[in-house]
């Protein structure tokens, strides 16, 4: 069977500071092609429609499978959807990926029939069972499946061990359009998957059932020895919680030799934890880190059940610089906050050496504000579901919100990505140009063209035609929290320490 895997263009203010391979959706094109299948990618990221349309009419895919890894690609992927079904005769059309998961009956209904079914949960797992299925009209009995005639029985599959498949980067035609700040190309590589932790904020511990697995060291150093690219980001939500792994991973590449330049998230109490290991991967080319420290004061910790200190946080910002390492920070933006709040987090924006990251609180389906915070959205368009835009009620006036958001962000952005930074980082922008690669020098001049706060508070007025479910209101999260989760509760490997506290 031929099957063409698309990923969704760039989301709105993400093209700023990063454009990454589509790494979820190349495993899951590497399991349908082990599994005897003929198999393409087209990502829009890095391609047009017309080069889509272009792919579909030589290929003549027997299906398409759209990666929905973010709501607000969802109106994108239902539009993209009824123009690949005019297509005579017309592909199946499925859709997978974390974000639909939560929300697949929803989008099935919305699509009109323009979308065949939605898989749940891992695809690596399910997309090869459904390829399987269509020949007997029997992807109603895949699990996981969400479908036009029927939902298949229990809960999706999970993979037994992360090791394969390794993802089907030969797929991907552009690969040097793929950075991450000054990572310029950059490839994506996992290491683990799942999180122990149960931020209220976030969907990755209920996507994976409180599951966590980890690649072999063997596996990883594979996956990184086939990486052409000079810059790797780390895709784990949260890198290094087990120093044993990291450590194995790092003896690995020490003895093939392998040096790379290294992007990864984490948390301060890993760090703090594990200092040992990110100064070993100090050494093998770890040079940039996002640390999510998403508030300053105990207050906001709480609230996101973050389970760490501001003393903790502080702590880590003063490891890392002892380290070396260059630091984004995120901070999640409440609605609430008015223009003395602003003032102050841009005056500690300035006072501190890292990059402050702001990312707006948003209710996503799949977290469990969802539950407690979504009876007072005041928009359902998924487009503005995508931390940039408040869904929420703000103190101020919307349009004075963004104005306080941007002008917040500009003085970040001056700070690290203006003529000052220019200077300091000419040599390596130089390096990139010489060599062909512009995205990050591009990047320098676009701030005020993706962040603007008339093109943000004129977001809202946009038309919609697909919409979020509305959603249920509890005052509290559902008291069996296993009712939030995509895939059931499977074994994990022990978590030791402060870790062991944030998932029981």
């Amino acid at each position: 069977m031929r099957v063409l895997f698309v990923h969704p263009s760039a989301l709105m203010y993400s093209e700023l500071f990063l454009r990454l391979e589509p790494l979820g959706l190349e495993r899951v094109a590497a399991a349908a092609r082990d599994a005897g299948h003929q198999v393409r990618i087209v990502d829009l990221q890095t391609h047009t429609t017309a080069e889509l349309d272009r792919e579909l009419a030589r290929f003549k895919p027997d299906a398409v499978a759209f990666g929905l890894n973010y709501l607000a690609n969802v109106p994108e992927v239902i539009d993209l959807s009824h123009r690949v079904k005019r297509l005579r005769p017309s592909p199946y059309v499925f859709v997978g990926g974390h974000s639909v998961s939560f929300i697949a009956k929803h989008v099935l209904d919305q699509a009109a029939g323009a979308i065949d079914a939605v898989l749940r949960g891992e695809g690596e797992v399910a997309a090869p069972l459904l390829l399987a299925a269509l020949p007997d009209r029997a992807a109603h009995e895949v699990p996981g499946a969400v479908t036009l005639t029927g939902t298949g029985p229990g809960a999706p599959g999970m993979l037994d061990s992360i090791d394969t498949p390794l993802p089907a980067r030969d797929l991907l035609r552009r690969r040097k359009r793929y950075f991450i700040g000054l990572l310029d190309p950059a490839a994506s590589v996992e290491f683990t998957r799942g999180c122990p932790w149960d931020c209220s904020f976030c969907s990755a511990w209920t996507f994976y059932g409180r599951s966590y697995r980890r690649a072999s060291p063997e596996a990883a150093v594979d996956d990184l020895a086939a990486v052409q690219e000079p810059g790797v980001f780390i895709v784990d939500d949260v890198a290094f919680i087990r120093p044993e792994h990291g450590d194995a991973i790092a003896a690995e590449l020490e003895r093939r030799k392998i040096h790379k330049q290294y992007y990864l998230e984490t948390r301060a109490d890993v760090l703090l934890r594990n200092e040992e290991v990110f100064q070993r991967w100090r050494r093998l080319g770890l040079k940039y880190m996002f640390l999510g420290m998403e508030a300053l004061d105990a207050e906001g910790l709480d609230l996101f059940r973050k389970r760490v200190s501001p003393d903790d946080n502080f702590r880590a910002l003063e490891v890392a610089r002892k380290l070396g390492l260059a630091v984004a920070i995120n901070l999640i933006v409440d609605p609430q906050w008015d223009v003395e709040r602003f003032r102050q987090i841009r005056e500690w924006a300035l006072a501190v050496p890292e990059i402050v990251h702001l990312s707006v609180m948003t209710p996503y389906p799949g977290t469990e504000i969802w539950h407690t915070e979504a009876r007072a959205l005041t928009s359902l368009d998924y487009r503005l579901f995508d931390i940039q835009h408040a869904v929420l009620p703000t103190r101020l006036p919307l349009a004075e919100f963004y104005r306080e958001l941007v002008k917040t962000q500009e003085v970040i952005n001056r700070k690290h990505l203006g003529v000052a930074a220019l200077v300091k980082t000419a040599r390596i922008v130089g390096r990139h140009l010489a060599h062909g690669q512009a995205n990050f020098a591009r990047m320098l001049w676009k701030f005020h063209q993706i962040y603007n706060a008339e093109r943000q508070y004129a977001d809202h007025s946009r038309p919609v035609h697909y919409e979020l479910p509305q959603p249920r209101h509890h005052d509290v999260a559902p008291r069996d929290r296993r009712q939030l989760y995509v895939h059931g509760a499977a074994p994990r490997g022990p978590v030791s320490g402060p870790a062991a506290a944030g998932s029981s």
